[in-house]
């Protein structure tokens, strides 16, 4: 079944919302009540399905892998059920090592769009390791982007369009980080780890981020920042959440906006939701 969207345009946020218990209490429900989104991606739900459907209500479509480690990873798909339903779904990145890891899951969608022909759209929650250098952490981080690596492809060729958001925890480029110099030999800003951004973003695998496309060659806009200091108030962040889009539905994208707090009170996670509406 196939669905149109609102004025032909739909909105996809993503968030790492830092353990989805605390996100609620810290005000994320009004957050969401006035942001009209159509498909909500989480990362780090940290919380059991039943727990995760309690928050979200009877008005979506839950998609949900939980970390096999009790208060850790997890990711989802939220789908607004009077906007759209997913075709189909599934958990996991297809390396059986981190099957059970809560870091990967995708959602399929058939719409229609303004000239009446079907489009297919494949949306993915992921959630990279943060790693720590030196450590199995940081292999396990390295082992899943070679994962992407071969998976991004794949999903390209599968569909009409595909979309990978989420915590990708790799600052790209200078741009993204606002104490760059002091963070090259830290994780999240490895060269190691940037290059495998190089290779998503370059010619070899040519997907594209939505967000640096959208807001050109400034600094940020930064999506995480540390608790330490005064990081959020200095807005001395991270940009290391993503919309990587394949280059016909980055095409699409007519708004990209970091949904940062007012104040470090009234944040609800230590990230901020990014929000991208595309045209169809």
């Amino acid at each position: 079944m196939s669905y149109a969207t609102k004025n032909g345009h739909l909105r996809i946020a993503s968030v790492n919302v830092n353990g989805i218990r605390a996100a609620y209490k810290n005000g994320m429900a009004d957050w969401l009540a006035d942001r009209d989104v159509d498909i909500l991606c989480l990362q780090e739900v940290r919380a059991p399905d039943a727990i995760v459907h309690g928050f979200l209500g009877e008005d979506w479509h839950i998609l949900h892998a939980e970390a096999e480690a009790k208060g850790r990873a997890g990711v989802a798909i939220a789908t607004r059920k009077s906007s759209l339903e997913p075709a189909a779904t599934r958990i996991g990145i297809g390396e059986e090592y981190f099957a059970t890891t809560g870091r990967w899951v995708e959602a399929d969608y058939v719409l229609k769009g303004s000239d009446g022909a079907d489009t297919t759209l494949t949306v993915v929650s992921a959630y990279v390791h943060s790693g720590e250098v030196g450590t199995p952490k940081q292999d396990d981080k390295f082992r899943f982007l070679d994962t992407m690596i071969a998976k991004l492809p794949e999903l390209a060729a599968a569909s009409d369009h595909a979309l990978v958001v989420g915590d990708l925890n790799v600052g790209h480029t200078t741009l993204d980080i606002k104490n760059w110099k002091g963070n090259v030999k830290r994780a999240g800003f490895l060269p190691e780890e940037r290059a495998y951004f190089d290779r998503f973003f370059g010619e070899e695998i040519g997907w594209k981020d939505v967000a640096r496309e959208m807001a050109g060659d400034v600094e940020g806009p930064y999506t995480w920042w540390s608790n330490r200091g005064q990081a959020f108030t200095n807005d001395t962040g991270w940009r290391i959440d993503y919309h990587m889009a394949t280059p016909g539905l980055a095409a699409r994208a007519t708004t990209a906006v970091v949904d940062r707090a007012e104040s470090y009170e009234a944040r609800f996670s230590d990230h901020a939701p990014l929000v991208v509406d595309y045209k169809f």
